[in-house]
């Protein structure tokens, strides 16, 4: 479990460095602070309810319920 949430926290922290300073010193921040913090937040956007195939436990790939009709 450790090797998951070092470098999450990590990345997370590289994240809140990147944007507090690009809110706190625009003038010295550049491309690679607004790239990680782009990216953090795009990230951010992702489902995080999306499973692989293999980790689905046998379950049909297709939606159940709440169709319309």
């Amino acid at each position: 479990m450790t090797r998951r949430w070092v470098p999450a926290l990590a990345l997370g922290g590289l994240w809140w460095w990147a944007v507090l300073r690009l809110v706190l010193a625009p003038e010295h921040a550049g491309v690679i602070e607004g790239a990680v913090a782009a990216g953090g937040w795009g990230l951010s956007l992702l489902p995080v309810h999306v499973t692989s195939p293999a980790r689905a436990g046998g379950r049909s790939g297709g939606v159940t319920g709440g169709g319309l009709g």
